[in-house]
């Protein structure tokens, strides 16, 4: 049985794209119990456990046969090399659409915990969501609130209850109130071309740090609970949201890549999250894509205000949403194929907000959790692209991962970058007043 894709998962089909969710633990895992876990989030999504064929229609998920169906992969080594390693795992066409592997360090106290998801079938907010269920039934087994299952495979329901697509989902529109908008979104990006940032990678032949095959790399920041606080804080008294602040801060760390001391044209793309917005709301456990963006254009000078920055992206998003603009946006996506610069942008600036990490047994804590895309396809003969920012909140800490390609950005020009937004969003907490951030829990 087959379940065909919609117009906008069919995009992510040829974008290869992925969600890599991480979690370093500090303790002792049952293996068996993890390994069932597993095993229970795939039984209840079938999608996890299909592959994306090509039927009369187009596109399709396809179970897999019981053989080829994913099950969790356990190995003992170095905790960073594995990292690096399923980081750059593919999940490839006619292959399963998830993958999951525990790594465990040799002494057998520290281990990472890596799961993939395709963004097929996934966003970031169902892939967070998954990533703690699997925790929760691991916690249900090792307590005994769940008895273990049995052989595994033996309970499969014949009939898959397959998700539907969040395009079928939308409110209904008028179609000519759809083309105008796509008309209006078509003349805007001709007529506001944006600036990208160009690749610092030493020509081929050349010796240098960008030189060889690349390869998926990531620089990080994170800011301590209280620093993140004083984050929040200052958004508060700005009147402005902590996205605004974020992406201000890449804007600003963008431009300085770019030369003259006139404004150039920059674009901040920032995903909107349509679950909470559909009616009536899908929950986060639910796999599917529900996800739509939202591209602004803005004049940057050589010498920004970064807050005068965080007020307009603040504004144009809140006024894109209170518009409907986030359905319309999701309605035209098909359409990006044929005019990429619809999502052409300087910046993307994700926003996954403060969520929850795993809720795990006695003897076993979560040290890190992490959400961080990655994809297949790379164009370094482009010369140019825009940087990515994947921002979430763990347990009230802020984090921000830069996942970049060697043969486009070096991992030097990516330190540089990441250190110089550390540095505003830095600026910006030590602008929150002292009285407000002393009371935040």
């Amino acid at each position: 049985m087959h379940r065909p894709l919609c117009p906008v998962e069919t995009l992510y089909v040829g974008q290869r794209s992925r969600a890599v969710l991480s979690c370093t633990l500090r303790g002792h895992v049952e293996v068996e119990a993890l390994a069932a876990a597993f095993h229970a989030v795939t039984q209840a999504h079938p999608t996890l456990r299909s592959r994306i064929v090509t039927d009369g229609a187009g596109p399709a998920l396809a179970l897999l046969d019981e053989s080829e169906r994913p099950r969790l992969q356990t190995r003992t080594g170095d905790l960073d090399e594995a990292y690096a390693t399923e980081l750059n795992r593919p999940l490839r066409v006619g292959g399963p659409l998830s993958h999951a592997v525990l790594v465990s360090a040799p002494d057998g106290e520290e281990h990472l915990f890596v799961l993939l998801v395709d963004h097929t079938v996934t966003d970031g907010h169902s892939s967070i969501a998954l990533h703690n269920t699997l925790w929760d039934h691991y916690r249900a087994l090792v307590t005994g609130e769940r008895p273990r299952p049995g052989a595994l495979g033996a309970d499969l329901p014949d009939t898959p209850d397959w998700p539907q697509p969040v395009s079928a989902l939308l409110p209904a529109a008028d179609e000519a109130d759809t083309a105008a908008y796509l008309d209006a979104r078509t003349a805007h990006a001709k007529e506001n071309p944006v600036d990208l940032v160009r690749y610092d990678v030493t020509p081929a032949g050349a010796p240098g740090e960008g030189t060889g095959e690349g390869h998926i790399e990531v620089r990080r920041l994170t800011l301590d609970a209280d620093r993140t606080a004083r984050l929040r804080e200052r958004a508060r008294q700005a009147g402005v949201s902590v996205h605004a602040l974020v992406a201000a801060a890449l804007l600003t760390t963008a431009r300085r890549r770019l030369v003259g001391d006139g404004p150039r044209t920059l674009g901040c793309l920032s995903p909107v999250d349509l679950r909470s917005r559909l009616s009536p709301p899908l929950e986060p456990a639910v796999l599917v894509p529900a996800v739509t963006t939202h591209l602004q254009t803005l004049e940057v000078s050589g010498t920004p205000d970064p807050l005068g920055l965080a007020r307009t992206v603040h504004a144009r998003l809140t006024d894109f949403i209170a518009g409907g603009g986030h359905f319309h946006e999701m309605r035209i996506t098909p359409e990006i194929p044929r005019n990429p610069a619809l999502q052409l942008a300087t910046v993307i600036v994700t926003n996954m907000g403060v969520v929850p990490g795993p809720r795990l047994p006695d003897g076993l804590s979560a040290v890190d959790v992490r959400l961080v895309p990655g994809r297949e396809n790379y164009f370094p003969q482009a010369g140019r692209s825009p940087v990515m920012a994947c921002v979430v909140s763990f347990e009230g800490r802020l984090s921000i991962e830069f996942p970049h390609y060697t043969a486009c950005f070096t991992p030097s020009f990516m330190r540089a970058f990441r250190d110089e937004v550390l540095d505003g969003l830095l600026a910006f907490a030590s602008q929150a007043a002292p009285a407000h951030a002393a009371r935040l829990p």
